[in-house]
């Protein structure tokens, strides 16, 4: 009786100690994926940044046009953590006021580097967009797996903060047709 009881308490325990430990491994799994998906769309959105300073370098646009490109998107570059996802919004902004003018596709294409550049500028963007929705799903599976009561009673994602999604206006441009 008293082995029985021994090699029953000794599975249940072996049991939960490998369910906390994949638990943990998922965890720190949700991490690496987080961290992962951070480092992507911070890549699309200085991209985003590059061909829009690309754009308005280019002598193709107005200097007015040029000028208010160029300020976002300096601004979208320099900002703080703090700034950025407002940077990266009046970046967005400027880009829907720019690249859905009239006739503003049809002056680009006109030029032999103006169509490449117009194609470089939406896969830039439509990478923001994406990056962005993988990483904010990233966070909300990360945020539920460190919610759940294991995981805070053993405090198994250790203090570690609970990441905070990236929210932008990150609407395309209507005249790139990205959806």
């Amino acid at each position: 009786m008293t082995t029985t009881l021994i090699l029953v308490v000794g599975a249940i325990v072996l049991l939960t100690a490998v369910y906390v430990s994949w638990r943990a491994g998922r965890l720190d799994r949700l991490h690496i994926r987080l961290e992962l998906a951070r480092e992507s769309l911070d890549a699309a959105l200085v991209r985003r940044t590059a061909v829009a300073l690309e754009l308005a370098a280019s002598r193709l646009l107005d200097p007015a046009t040029s000028l208010v490109l160029a300020t976002a998107a300096h601004e979208a570059r320099t900002a703080g953590p703090e700034e950025r996802e407002h940077a990266e919004s009046d970046l967005s902004r400027a880009l829907r006021a720019v690249v859905d003018q009239e006739r503003f596709r049809d002056r680009l294409a006109e030029t032999p580097s103006g169509a490449a550049l117009l194609d470089e500028l939406g896969a830039a963007v439509a990478k923001v967009l994406y990056s962005r929705r993988f990483y904010n799903n990233a966070v909300g599976v990360t945020r539920t797996a460190q919610r759940r009561w294991l995981a805070r009673t053993l405090r198994l994602a250790g203090h570690t903060e609970y990441p905070g999604f990236f929210e932008i206006d990150d609407a395309p441009p209507k005249a790139l047709g990205i959806e």
